[in-house]
């Protein structure tokens, strides 16, 4: 009887030694784990917690952490790039209202001051007034769609529309003002109506800028062409494309940013301001397509557009 208290006596001790040194263990890496994330916060590194144990739970709470740290990295970093983007915005806005501002001002203070216009001189100026007002409520107008767009506030009525037919229409509304400037069109669209699921007046924009794209920064190709397919998967493709200078492959990926704009950039709808073509890819993905751009230099740059048939 005595032996075996003796022995259950070892166990037990040998028990309790155990636990203890697995809840030092424990303490000491958790102590560890508090240390090194308070430092990772204060700093801002974002770093992965690395700690090798053997204690499922221990290692169950690392792995928490570090998708914790993960979001929390990514997070900062979208904000980081929202904050240059809004930078960057307000820079570009500021500049392309202060450009028709300036003429503006300057023909108000002439027709004023100067008593020795004449009538016609006088006409030109108030046309020109009025050239650069009709500018700056452009953007204005850009500037809170693209902001309605992205709050979520607008919502598109979606509805069958013959995409075939916009199509026709639209290039027929832009064809006297192709052939002005000795742009060749060139049409690819199917004898039967294509229809798509979307909204008349949104794709009625989308076709706006991207010609309009086409048309001032592809016009030295001398070619402008519309093409529309019905493809294998049961979606309907619009391409806008162009035989001009094109856009460099650096910039292909960065031409839907909001705000995003480069000294000799394509996507500069609106006199600089950047938002033509990220308020295009805004109202083709709220109409469940897809938008894409392939670009090579004086050979075709296309805007390519994915929507559901219907």
């Amino acid at each position: 009887m005595t032996i075996l208290l003796a022995i259950l006596t070892g166990v037990l001790l040998i028990v309790v030694i155990s636990l203890a040194v697995k809840l030092n263990k424990r303490s000491r890496q958790l102590a560890y784990i508090h240390q090194k994330l308070g430092g990772i916060l204060e700093e801002g590194t974002y770093e992965r917690l690395l700690v090798f144990s053997s204690d499922a739970q221990i290692r169950l709470l690392l792995g928490d952490i570090n998708e914790l740290l993960d979001y929390a990295h990514r997070t900062g970093a979208r904000y980081a790039n929202q904050e240059k983007e809004i930078r960057n915005m307000l820079s570009n806005i500021s500049h392309d209202l202060k450009t028709p501002l300036t003429v503006v001002m300057g023909y108000s203070e002439t027709l004023l001051h100067s008593s020795s216009l004449t009538d016609q001189e006088r006409e030109g100026m108030i046309s020109k007034i009025q050239d650069k007002a009709q500018e700056v409520l452009r953007l204005i107008h850009s500037f809170f769609d693209l902001a309605k767009l992205e709050s979520g506030d607008t919502e598109l009525a979606l509805t069958r529309v013959n995409l075939s037919e916009l199509c026709r229409l639209k290039m027929l509304s832009f064809y006297e003002m192709l052939t002005n400037r000795g742009l060749q069109v060139e049409l690819s669209i199917p004898e039967g109506d294509l229809f798509v699921t979307g909204s008349e007046d949104a794709l009625d924009r989308v076709l706006d800028n991207l010609i309009t794209n086409a048309m001032r920064y592809g016009a030295d190709g001398k070619v402008l062409g519309l093409m529309l397919e019905q493809k294998n998967n049961g979606e309907v493709m619009l391409q806008i494309w162009d035989r001009g200078k094109g856009i460099p492959e650096r910039e292909q990926d960065r031409v839907f940013e909001r705000m995003y704009t480069l000294e000799d950039s394509r996507n500069r709808l609106y006199h600089g301001s950047g938002l033509g073509l990220t308020i295009t890819k805004r109202l083709v993905e709220r109409m469940g397509g897809s938008i894409e751009l392939r670009s090579v230099p004086y050979e075709r740059t296309s805007f390519k557009i994915s929507l559901k048939s219907r």
